[in-house]
């Protein structure tokens, strides 16, 4: 991905998309931005998205996507810069019914509305749901930010009761919270 930076050089990012299985329904997961990203990171996490949307019944296969990039090197033009020249290079092969890419580790909400206008821009149609996690003035839905940790509470409370455990006996550990 050819991004023109603040200083007027180019520099040339590698980015990834990986369309696991769409058995199930379109393709659906993470845009990932961090200095480590590489395909066989990418296809494993496309595969493990197939996976949990089977699991849990949801009717999308698995997708993933990252650039190799540390993000707290860029400026926000920079960024803006690299998110719309990945779009220019997938928007082909994403959509409501193909692949819906979202955010991820090291991409954000301003992140995602930049993507889906670059799509906008090169399709030619104004198409909210090809990406989630927009801000909400951009078509994103309210609650977003919070609905992963709800989904962990409901998912423990549940088990919790079906286990027949006494909470009061339980401890907990938080990895990766912040």
């Amino acid at each position: 991905i050819p991004v023109r930076m603040d200083d007027g050089s180019i520099k040339v990012f590698f980015g990834y998309r990986v369309q696991h299985n769409d058995a199930r329904g379109p393709s659906k997961g993470g845009i990932r931005f961090h200095l480590s990203e590489t395909m066989d990171t990418i296809r494993a996490l496309a595969m493990w998205m197939t996976w949990k949307c089977a699991v849990a019944d949801i009717p999308l296969g698995g997708g993933k996507g990252g650039v190799a990039v540390d993000p707290a090197t860029l400026t926000t033009g920079e960024k803006e810069r690299l998110c719309r020249g990945w779009i220019d290079q997938i928007w082909k092969n994403i959509g409501p019914r193909q692949d819906v890419p979202a955010p991820d580790i090291g991409t954000t909400p301003q992140m995602m509305g930049w993507m889906m206008d670059e799509y906008t821009k090169l399709s030619g149609s104004y198409t909210p749901g090809v990406i989630t996690g927009k801000p909400v003035g951009a078509g994103g839905s309210e609650g977003r930010t919070e609905a992963t940790g709800y989904g962990v509470i409901y998912t423990l409370r549940e088990a919790i009761q079906h286990l027949k455990i006494d909470p009061s006996k339980l401890t907990a550990s938080i990895q990766g919270f912040g």
